[in-house]
């Protein structure tokens, strides 16, 4: 066999061995990716996340003042034909936090900060809020071949070991709620989260930045930046996506 059909070969394996296993909303992508709910391929969504520029060094969180499986978590697979309308976000709390709840309705579902990608066959041995940083570590390196999206954001391993390196977070830190939304602001902020309320990036370009990170929301086509890879698709329409903004960042 020559070395061009033997890769072939391994592609055509890989694909194969994907596509059974993969849960159906990977979210960022990695195992099953940087994805969830809809995610992509890990790999494929760093490759897209935009660049941070405003990011630099560690910090308490970005908004005071200013192939994993998915970055999701468990939910039930979406109807091929159409997606879902989730429900209005809260008016209630700031901008970010109502943000961040949007992206949490398309990427965790019911079980919020202690979701773990449905795709796992080997859950984590308690909740992830209740876990520290370290044994969330250890579960992944003792599951491997798995998806491991865990939390509200559903966050694939490369993606959360490199925000909490960012974050400058030990360890011993629990996955709590506050640690997550901190994390995610890491996120928001690559996004262009400062130069879209700064005036500098419009609400589309913003969006579509958000869908790179989240497989579970649409971009401006209307699917999931990821959709086709590893089962991601959008989990709300782009109707939705866009009214919400427009509700969240009135003014």
């Amino acid at each position: 066999m020559t070395p061009r059909s033997r890769a072939i070969c391994l592609i055509l394996t890989t694909m194969a061995w994907a596509g059974p296993g993969v849960a159906q909303g990977f979210s960022l992508v990695g195992e099953g990716g940087f994805f969830h709910g809809s995610r992509a391929p890990e790999r494929l969504i760093q490759a897209s996340a935009p660049a941070n520029p405003q990011v630099a060094g560690p910090a308490p969180s970005l908004f005071r003042g200013r192939a994993e499986g998915s970055f999701f978590a468990p939910r039930a697979a979406a109807p091929v034909t159409g997606t879902s309308t989730p429900a209005p976000v809260p008016l209630g709390g700031s901008q970010v936090a109502r943000l961040r709840h949007l992206i949490a309705s398309a990427e965790a579902g019911r079980d919020g900060y202690d979701a773990v990608q449905h795709g796992a066959r080997v859950p984590t041995p308690t909740v992830p809020t209740a876990m520290t940083l370290a044994e969330i570590y250890a579960w992944i390196a003792a599951t491997p071949g798995q998806p491991h999206a865990i939390g509200r954001y559903q966050m694939i391993p490369t993606t959360l070991k490199r925000l909490v390196r960012h974050a400058g977070v030990g360890l011993d830190a629990r996955f709590t709620p506050a640690l997550q939304d901190r994390l995610a602001d890491q996120l928001l902020a690559e996004a262009g989260y400062g130069a879209f309320t700064g005036g500098e990036m419009g609400r589309r370009a913003f969006m579509n930045n958000l869908a790179k990170i989240w497989a579970g929301l649409p971009n401006s086509s209307g699917r999931s930046h990821y959709h086709g890879y590893a089962g991601n698709r959008a989990t709300m329409s782009w109707a939705h996506f866009d009214a919400e903004m427009a509700r969240i960042f009135t003014g």
